[in-house]
């Protein structure tokens, strides 16, 4: 396989992830992000709050669970990532932009937020090991 054909077997694995990501988020489904979250409870994944940092898969479900019982009805429009491969193509790291909304109470919310990812491959499988969102300052 060509050079240029794998890193588009990568960046496609990592775009998969990114979709499932945001799937999952907005479905609630806890099983589909198992299955591209790394399982592992070293990873860090850093949230858009002040202290927002969650170590490992445990705790990430535990926010999930907490940010699907506060806010309903989630929407995740996200730019198209830029997805870089790491040498030696067992990692990448990507960035998008998203805007997330949904419903809190009865109020809707809606924030501009900066993604960054990071995605391993482990055997013949991608999995997210590290993601990283802030909230996108007013200019």
């Amino acid at each position: 396989m060509s050079t240029t054909a794998i890193a588009d077997t990568v960046r496609d694995a990592v775009q998969s992830i990114l979709d499932a990501w945001i799937a999952g988020v907005e479905q609630e489904n806890l099983g589909l992000l198992a299955q591209i979250v790394a399982p592992d409870e070293e990873a860090v994944f850093i949230g858009s709050g002040a202290a927002e940092q969650i170590r490992g898969w445990t705790a990430l479900q535990a926010a999930l669970k907490a940010q699907a019982a506060g806010v309903k009805d989630i929407r995740i429009t996200a730019d198209a990532p830029e997805i870089h491969l790491l040498a030696g193509g067992q990692a990448a790291w990507a960035t998008s932009n998203w805007r997330f909304a949904g419903r809190l109470g009865d109020q809707m919310i809606s924030a501009p937020l900066r993604c960054t990812w990071i995605c391993e491959q482990r055997g013949s499988e991608w999995v997210l090991v590290h993601f990283h969102k802030s909230i996108g300052a007013a200019g």
